[in-house]
């Protein structure tokens, strides 16, 4: 899974630590999100997306496995 989340944030001139002031995580989780190093959780990946008006689809892409339904 890859996400958009530092593209989204260089462009709204928001900072790592006001991101995560708003998501409430460390500015340490949005370091590792950003840079792969960690998937957020299904409720992170919502507070994040709700934080930038979006789908949580819109911020992060899943790569599908193989072609299992």
């Amino acid at each position: 899974m890859t996400n958009r989340i530092a593209e989204l944030r260089k462009e709204r001139r928001i900072s790592q630590a006001e991101l995560a002031d708003g998501v409430d995580v460390t500015r340490q989780t949005i370091i590792s999100l950003e840079s792969g190093r960690y998937n957020a959780s299904l409720l992170l990946a919502h507070k994040i997306a709700k934080y930038f008006g979006m789908t949580i689809e819109e911020v992060f892409l899943f790569e599908e496995e193989g072609n299992t339904p």
